[in-house]
C-alpha cells in the first residue's frame, strides 16, 4: 500500500468537515416535567424516532394521553402543524403498541370544550400580560397580535389539561430545539419564571434536553437562562454539523483521557477511522504510537496538539497533523471549546499504542 497517497486522498476526502456533541447533570425538574420537556424538544427537532420511546418512557413515569396530546396539540403554534401532527402520530402509535402488549395506559381527561361565551382575546390578552410580565402589543403586525393573543394564550391555554408552568416548560424545550430563536426563547425563559417555573427546575431544562434531544439544544437553553437571570455564562458551543453524529462515550478509552469525550466510527474500509469530540478541557494522556504513526483532521471547534519537547499547536477546521510513529503527543481540546477531530492510522502488524502520563492541569491551563 502507498501510505502517502492514501493519507493524501483520505485528507482531500475529509478537510471540510464539521460536527456535534452530549452533556447531563442531576435533575430538580418532577419526573413529569422532565418528560413533557424531552418530548417537547424531540418534536420540535422532529426526531420521531426517539420522541416513540420517550412517549413511552413518559407514560410509565405518569404523563397521561391526554396531558402528552395537548402538550403536542399546543406545540403546532411554536414549531408548526407538520412536526405537530408527526408527533401526534407517534403518539397513536405507543397508545395502540402498549395496548397490543397488554400494557396500562391512563388516557387522562381531555378536557371540555371552550364555552360559547368564551372571550378568547380578553383571556390571552390577560395570560400574555402574566406571562412577559407587562403587557404587550405587537403593532407591526395587527393579525399576529391578535392570534397570539385570541389563539395561543386564549383559546390553547384555556384548557386545564395543562397548567401554565407545564405549557412554558414545554414552550422553553421547543423554542431551544429550533435554530435561530434566541430572542424567543429569552422571553419564555422569563415567560417560565413569571407562570411558576422556579430558577432550579429552569436550570435543569437543558440537562434534560442534552440527555434527550441534544448538546446543541441544551446549550442554547443553558445560554438563554443564563443571559435573562443574569448569571455568569461559559461559551464553547457545542459544533453544530449533520455530517456526521458524535457516537457514543468513550468509555473504553475513558482512563486515559481527562474530561468527557465521544467516538463514532467512520465507514468499513480498510483503513479505520473515527470522528472523536472532545468536551471543554478534555484531552488524552501523553502517549505513543509504535510501529504506525496517525493523522489528525480537525473538523470543529478547537483544541490543541503537541509533541514531546516542542510548542503546543492549535487545531481549528482545516487543520491536519501527521504524526510520526514513535513519538511522544497528546491532543484535546482547547478549555474553552468543544473539539472534534478525524483519527486514522495505516494499519501496521504489530502496532499498539503506549499510554502514558496524563497532561499536566497546570501547564494545559495555560494554554489560551
Amino acid at each position: 500500500m502507498d501510505i502517502k497517497r492514501t493519507f493524501g486522498t483520505v485528507i482531500t476526502a475529509l478537510l471540510c468537515i464539521c460536527s456535534p456533541i452530549k452533556a447531563q447533570k442531576n435533575m430538580e425538574l418532577t419526573a413529569r416535567h422532565q418528560s413533557l420537556s424531552a418530548i417537547a424538544g424531540l418534536e420540535a427537532k422532529g426526531d420521531l424516532e426517539r420522541l416513540y420511546t420517550t412517549i413511552d418512557e413518559g407514560l410509565n413515569r405518569g404523563l397521561t394521553v391526554a396531558e402528552i396530546k395537548e402538550a403536542l396539540s399546543q406545540l403546532y403554534a411554536y414549531t408548526g402543524f407538520p412536526r405537530s401532527l408527526n408527533a401526534l402520530g407517534q403518539l397513536q402509535k405507543v397508545v395502540t403498541d402498549r395496548k397490543a402488549k397488554g400494557i396500562s395506559t391512563e388516557l387522562g381527561n381531555d378536557g371540555d370544550i371552550l364555552p360559547k361565551d368564551f372571550n378568547s382575546l380578553q383571556e390571552g390578552t390577560k395570560i400574555q400580560t402574566q406571562l412577559t410580565g407587562k403587557p404587550f402589543s405587537y403593532d407591526f403586525s395587527k393579525r399576529e397580535d391578535y392570534y397570539l393573543k385570541a389563539h395561543l394564550f386564549g383559546d390553547i391555554f384555556a384548557s386545564p389539561v395543562l397548567s401554565h408552568a407545564d405549557r412554558e416548560v414545554v414552550t422553553l424545550s421547543a423554542i431551544a430545539s429550533l435554530k435561530g430563536c434566541e430572542s424567543q426563547l429569552r422571553a419564555h425563559v422569563r415567560g417560565a419564571y413569571n407562570m411558576g417555573v422556579s430558577l432550579e427546575e429552569l436550570r435543569s431544562i437543558p440537562d434534560i434536553l442534552a440527555t434527550y434531544v441534544g448538546d446543541m439544544e441544551a446549550y442554547r437553553a443553558r445560554k438563554a437562562i443564563a443571559a435573562v437571570m443574569n448569571e455568569p455564562f461559559s461559551e464553547g458551543a457545542p459544533i453544530e454539523n449533520p455530517l456526521y453524529p458524535v457516537g457514543t462515550p468513550n468509555t473504553a478509552y475513558a482512563k486515559y483521557f481527562i474530561g468527557n469525550s465521544y467516538l463514532q466510527r467512520i465507514g468499513e474500509g480498510e483503513i479505520p477511522m473515527a470522528n472523536v469530540t472532545f468536551e471543554p478541557k478534555c484531552r488524552n494522556n501523553w502517549h505513543i504510537h509504535h510501529k504506525t504513526g496517525q493523522i489528525l483532521i480537525a473538523v470543529g471547534g478547537r483544541g490543541w496538539y503537541q509533541e514531546w519537547g516542542k510548542e503546543p499547536v492549535e487545531m481549528k477546521p482545516g487543520t491536519v497533523i501527521e504524526i510520526p510513529a514513535e513519538v511522544k503527543h497528546w491532543h484535546g481540546a482547547a478549555k474553552d471549546s468543544w473539539f472534534q477531530h478525524i483519527a486514522f492510522s495505516i494499519p501496521v502488524e504489530g502496532a499498539s499504542t503506549e499510554w502514558l502520563e496524563e497532561v499536566d492541569d497546570t501547564y494545559y491551563n495555560k494554554l489560551p
